[in-house]
């Protein structure tokens, strides 16, 4: 058996880390199912202008750009947070565009971090973890490196989406899919034996 055919043979299987990638899906999904209750919306400005309270004054400007911005707008940007959520979590389940996917998520965690969970301070006394968005950010990026090396998820929606649509894989994978291997058996000899094979006996 050549070394090629025992990599193959010793390969991960390619299951888990779809399963992680849908389990990560359910959680963002039970997530974005507790934005469209009426309390996110009711209390949406008001858990951003708390999160302001006791920051240091050199990042008062960036949390009273993002209250101006957001205060007239407040429910409306309420309502996109729940749908922002609702469509990532509906993505990481069926595997689509998991490439752009994971970017985004990333944006949209670090943004949520930054503003609802005040970068996960303010650090005083009694302070007692980061914030969870910076940890969705973590997860994301581990998803985003384990799809480079993992390659095309194949319990995704993508996996069949690259077979009918010849760009796809470029907002599916993080580098190109290369190309299949022949089936074992169907590979042509190699030269040599074509010609042992050719040689009148």
């Amino acid at each position: 058996m050549s070394q090629e055919q025992q990599a193959r043979a010793w390969s991960a299987p390619v299951w888990p880390k779809d399963t992680l990638r849908i389990a990560f899906g359910v959680i963002w999904l039970i997530d974005a199912t507790l934005k469209w209750l009426p309390g996110f919306r009711s209390s949406y400005m008001s858990v951003i202008m708390g999160e302001a309270q006791g920051q240091p004054g050199w990042l008062r400007p960036w949390f009273d750009f993002w209250i101006r911005f957001q205060h007239p707008d407040a429910m409306f940007l309420a309502y996109l947070a729940a749908v922002i959520e609702t469509l990532i979590a509906v993505a990481l389940i069926i595997g689509f565009a998991r490439k752009l996917t994971y970017i985004s998520a990333i944006a949209f965690s670090l943004l949520i971090w930054g503003t609802a969970e005040g970068f996960g301070g303010p650090y005083t006394s009694g302070a007692s973890d980061i914030g969870t968005a910076i940890i969705y950010a973590v997860v994301f990026a581990g998803l985003l490196m384990l799809s480079y090396y993992g390659g095309p998820a194949r319990y995704s929606a993508d996996y069949y989406l690259e077979k009918k649509i010849s760009w796809w894989w470029r907002i599916a994978e993080t580098r190109r899919p290369a190309p299949a291997d022949a089936p074992a058996g169907a590979a042509p000899a190699a030269p040599e034996a074509q010609a042992t094979l050719a040689r009148p006996a």
